[in-house]
């Protein structure tokens, strides 16, 4: 792939992640658990919970966790790719 490409692509997925910080800048941008409890709650009231964790970690641990789980997953899927591109030059 040329260098112009690879710019085409990184400007289009850089303005892919600024979109909606860009439309919507007052919106709140939660998490998705976060919201079906919400949801669970409002719409039943009496719920409760019948499993807890089994580790609950502080929110900083959490950041680092989801950090380290977004690293090893993108490491994975450059490693697949990777792969599968020198397969393809052969």
């Amino acid at each position: 792939m040329s260098a112009r490409a690879n710019s085409l692509l990184l400007g289009l997925a850089a303005l892919i992640i600024a979109a909606p910080l860009i439309l919507n800048p007052t919106g709140q941008f939660g998490g998705t658990d976060d919201a079906a409890s919400e949801v669970v709650t409002s719409s039943h009231p009496a719920y409760e919970k019948w499993t807890g964790p089994l580790w609950q970690p502080s929110k900083e641990m959490e950041g680092l966790l989801f950090a380290l789980q977004a690293a090893f997953g993108a490491g994975l899927l450059g490693y697949v790719i990777g792969r599968r591109h020198g397969r393809s030059g052969k």
